[in-house]
């Protein structure tokens, strides 16, 4: 589940998923199998190839992208998240979800 957004945030981030484009959308999350981290980084793009491209341009493995349609995306967690925020100039996300 995710929290820490609004509607407005989710849906501008599935309608620039469905155009092709990579987006991002942090939020504050929970899942049992790593507790240690309480935020995640979905990384979304509908064209599967320019996804996997992505992944592959930053060092990621494209076997890990969730090929959920309509809105497949990969999820980023602990440091290659602040990593990523930082090199795609997202500070903002980092600052809003306590990511420093």
């Amino acid at each position: 589940m995710a929290f820490g957004i609004t509607k407005q945030e989710l849906q501008q981030w599935k309608q620039k998923v469905s155009r092709g484009e990579i987006a991002f959308l942090t939020h504050f999350w929970y899942d049992q199998r790593f507790p240690q981290y309480h935020t995640v980084t979905k990384v979304g793009c509908s064209d599967l190839r320019r996804l996997a491209d992505w992944c592959l341009t930053n060092g990621l493995n494209p076997q890990y992208i969730h090929d959920r349609q309509p809105y497949p995306h990969f999820d980023l967690l602990g440091p290659k998240q602040t990593e990523l925020l930082r090199k795609y100039k997202l500070e903002d996300h980092i600052t809003r979800f306590g990511l420093t």
